[in-house]
């Protein structure tokens, strides 16, 4: 293996971190924002309102994107599959 399909590797790897994080981050991200100003907004400093939202809309996110995650890495594990049989 030369140095570059190793940073070949790595760059797809880390994509696959990226999608595969990525939506529930972002969901996470939203969630938070919109718990923060309807805490700011009632003056309702409760530590598990910021926490159950993010809890149940991450599962939610998560479930929904389960058909891509299990996609994606089997994408990546192919492709690891083919550099190992190459040589």
């Amino acid at each position: 293996m030369t140095p570059f399909d190793a940073m070949e590797l790595a760059q797809a790897g880390m994509i696959l971190v990226l999608t595969i994080v990525g939506p529930m981050l972002l969901t996470s991200l939203v969630v938070g924002v919109v718990v923060g100003l309807f805490q700011a907004l009632t003056q309702v400093q409760e530590m598990t309102l910021t926490f159950v939202p993010k809890l149940l809309a991450i599962g939610v996110v998560m479930l929904l994107s389960l058909p891509m995650i299990g996609h994606a890495l089997s994408t990546f594990m192919a492709q690891l599959c083919d550099h190992i049989v190459s040589g």
